[in-house]
């Protein structure tokens, strides 16, 4: 960087700075630009085979984002993967084209990762054969370091001085070929990844959260797998309208079928059949294809065959035993929803209050979000179901036992041990 990009990393220097004064125009910010231009899309064995050895050969953490067809696809796969590593450059890689990306994931084992808000990207990461062992979480570590807006744009510009280009992240990724404006974006992504991470490193150092970073990093790299969700109908968007078991029933097997053909189609299964239609169908539990024809999403732009077919789904769904209807509520693994502590347990709903007030002044005074100092479940468990003689030991035990990490418990084991005793 330049002596004038050294001075905007700082974040100290960009946030505190306060505003200038009224009769001076702000400098513009300048608009950020690929340093090597927009690189040629790697869909081949052989480019790609080329793009591992110049990563190999490459020094220092490796820049890496995907982007997904959300919305458009089913399922969340990548269609495009960027990564930038100091003597290799910039990459784009298609893994449409090259589908198993595992011999650039080993080389890249012992190197550390950045990703912005890497919880998103992993996933799809792992299944094209890349998963780090080390990695730099640029969003998280803003959210440590108490960025009031963490998305990658608002980081680039408040900490390094640069405006990203925008309106490309919502795009068909699985569009090809991919159009140049959307390369450009994409390589952007990637270009000062390191830039904002060595920035962010050396404001978590002042702020003294350095290693608690360091301790969230490694959680997310160790992190197996999410399991697949139980019962994922029931999250349909407006199940809290549908109160009946047969209702439920049909919210079920709407919900399959949808998802069903989607796979099959491979297109978001929102473009399939709305949520809004699912409960509209559950709750009028229509009995002919014309009184399904008169509900909210299953309008006249929709076939007969289709008509017949989420029919058929609700027919399936009024025909079952009763045995064989899905229960109101998933089965709880921890404790209930807190409204209703007041009438189950009042006492812990009391700790609970107490526990919520004195976490969130914790974490105004160490200016992070909450959810970033201890997850509002694991306070709930606590308070749901303290240790039998609430110690800060004891407490400490049960937090680490729920999965916080060192530097939580060491915050806010004090804290909890104190409310619920």
């Amino acid at each position: 960087m330049t002596d004038a990009q050294d001075t905007a990393a700082d974040p100290a220097l960009r946030t505190t700075g306060g505003a200038p004064p009224a009769d001076v125009e702000p400098a513009p910010i300048p608009l950020l630009e690929p340093r090597e231009g927009i690189p040629p899309v790697v869909a081949t064995d052989e480019a790609l085979a080329e793009v591992i050895a110049a990563f190999a050969a490459g020094t220092g953490p490796v820049a890496v984002d995907a982007e997904r067809a959300s919305g458009y696809r089913y399922g969340q796969r990548a269609y495009l993967v960027q990564l930038r590593r100091e003597g290799a450059g910039t990459a784009l890689i298609d893994p449409v084209g090259c589908p198993d990306l595992s011999g650039l994931g080993e080389v890249l084992a012992d190197t550390e990762w950045i990703l912005h808000a890497a919880t998103q990207d992993l996933p799809c990461l792992r299944e094209i054969g890349m998963l780090p062992t080390r990695l730099f979480d640029t969003e998280l570590a803003g959210r440590l370091a108490g960025f009031p807006r963490v998305g990658l744009g608002a980081m680039v510009e408040n900490v390094l001085g640069f405006a990203l280009e925008k309106g490309h992240s919502a795009v068909d990724w699985s569009t090809r070929p991919l159009p140049e404006p959307w390369l450009r974006y994409a390589a952007l992504d990637v270009e000062l990844l390191v830039d904002l991470r060595d920035a962010l490193e050396k404001e978590l150092d002042r702020q003294g959260k350095l290693d608690w970073a360091h301790q969230e990093f490694d959680a997310i790299a160790s992190a197996p797998p999410a399991p697949p969700r139980k019962d994922p109908w029931r999250r349909t968007s407006g199940m809290h309208k549908v109160r009946r078991r047969r209702q439920m029933a049909v919210v079920r097997e709407l919900w399959t079928t949808r998802d069903t053909l989607a796979q099959r189609r491979d297109v978001s299964p929102g473009k399939v059949l709305s949520d809004t239609a699912i409960i509209e169908a559950s709750l009028a539990l229509p009995a002919t294809v014309q009184a399904l024809t008169a509900l909210p999403g299953f309008g006249h732009r929709m076939g007969r065959r289709q008509l017949e077919q989420w029919q058929t789904a609700v027919d399936r769904a009024k025909a079952l035993p009763d045995t064989e209807l899905p229960q109101p509520g998933q089965s709880l693994t921890g404790p209930p929803p807190p409204r209703s502590w007041a009438d189950k347990d009042p006492e812990a709903a009391a700790r609970l209050s107490a526990a919520r007030t004195a976490v969130s002044a914790l974490a105004e005074r160490l200016n992070m979000p909450q959810e970033n100092l201890i997850t509002p479940d694991t306070v709930r468990r606590v308070c749901w179901e303290p240790p039998h003689e609430p110690t800060v030991e004891n407490v400490a035990a049960a937090l680490t036992a729920l999965g916080a990490r060192a530097w939580q418990v060491e915050q806010v084991a004090p804290l909890l041990s104190g409310v619920v005793s």
